[in-house]
């Protein structure tokens, strides 16, 4: 995106969108823009690494729970257990949930346990050359298995319920309209700045490096470089950012289920990137906001047919713009450059012109 373009961005979200809508669409749109920092690491290790990740589901609820444990620690206040412990017959707080209660621990953890298993995770895979399809299923069925374990420890979890009832964010109200303005404008500028340090690493030296791993791994092999480390590195930010975007959403909703995590949570954050496209920063942004306006859209307008419209708008995206929206765009931008404005042919001195040829 030029400058002029991200400047028009910014101040269309953080000038406008507060002046313009409602408390509750102000709302919707902050949970739009925590999806949207998801769709930038997806963007990094998709659409620039070539991994297909299934399972950001996973790195999105371990910093939300994160987030979420200091959040429910703060309200029941010292020596208190969280409301769903007291309904389960838990009596002491879980040994886990104990660092929680600091706040910079909380929000080291946010970033830290996502990157930790990601770390883990691609250094085992990417190690065997594990890619493609079998990298894809693989992060799907970590997702799976992440929101099994959730939904069974009932007394540390909340089980099937999740963490719900959150009504402070570090000092602010959440039931204040003014409160969370002022959230939805920190959730704003986390979105730009993890837009623009994603943005200067794609066009670093590393970024094409990561490229030329995306379009051929063995070739950058026999050059000398080790490319489960640099996809390593991609899959990493791409945890952490998605770590941060569950922390910011556990405030803005007031809760974080299994639900949000699961599998079909991670094909949808995937599928916006998607309609978005993948190869462009600014289009994965703009397939998330996209992707999950239709999705409330579709939701209100058609409660019991929502699902096919959204389904089939992703199919006619994938069918006549395989490379999302953004490419489409840019495809229609450069056969406008090339047609250019029509110009009178000049001749040298003394050639012959071309003669019409009458029928």
């Amino acid at each position: 995106m030029a400058p002029a373009g991200l400047a028009v961005s910014a101040v269309l979200l953080l000038v406008v969108a507060p002046l313009v809508l409602s408390p509750f669409r102000l709302d919707l749109l902050a949970k739009y823009l925590c999806y949207a920092i998801v769709a930038v690491g997806i963007a990094l290790a998709w659409g620039r690494g070539g991994m297909l990740t299934l399972g950001q589901g996973v790195f999105f609820g371990l910093g939300g729970y994160a987030m979420g444990m200091h959040l429910k620690l703060a309200e029941a206040g010292p020596g208190k257990l969280p409301d769903f412990m007291s309904w389960s017959g838990v009596e002491s707080l879980p040994l886990l949930w104990k660092p929680f209660a600091n706040p910079v621990f909380t929000l080291v953890m946010v970033v830290l346990l996502p990157v930790v298993v990601a770390v883990l995770l691609g250094s085992l895979v990417f190690r065997q050359r594990v890619r493609g399809a079998y990298f894809a299923v693989l992060s799907q069925a970590l997702a799976a298995a992440f929101v099994i374990l959730l939904v069974g420890q009932q007394g540390l979890t909340g089980g099937t319920n999740g963490l719900t009832n959150i009504q402070h964010f570090f000092g602010l109200d959440l039931y204040d309209d003014a409160d969370r303005r002022l959230l939805y404008l920190i959730v704003a500028l986390v979105l730009g700045l993890a837009y623009l340090g994603v943005r200067q690493l794609a066009a670093s030296r590393y970024g094409q490096l990561l490229v030329a791993i995306r379009d051929g791994e063995d070739r950058v092999r026999f050059l000398g470089y080790d490319p489960a480390l640099v996809k390593t590195v991609a899959f990493a930010v791409s945890a952490a950012l998605a770590g941060v975007a569950g922390a910011l959403f556990v405030p803005v909703v007031g809760l974080l289920t299994p639900a949000n995590l699961g599998v079909v949570a991670s094909l949808e954050l995937l599928i916006g990137v998607a309609i978005g496209g993948r190869y462009s920063l600014a289009g994965a942004v703009g397939g998330a906001l996209l992707f999950n306006y239709a999705k409330t859209v579709f939701s209100e307008e058609l409660p019991d047919s929502w699902l096919y419209v959204q389904g089939a708008l992703f199919v006619v995206v994938m069918v006549w713009a395989p490379r999302g929206i953004a490419g489409l765009a840019g495809q229609l931008r450069d056969r406008w450059a090339r047609r250019g404005p029509l110009r009178p042919v000049s001749y040298p001195a003394g050639a012959d012109r071309p003669q019409e040829v009458s029928t």
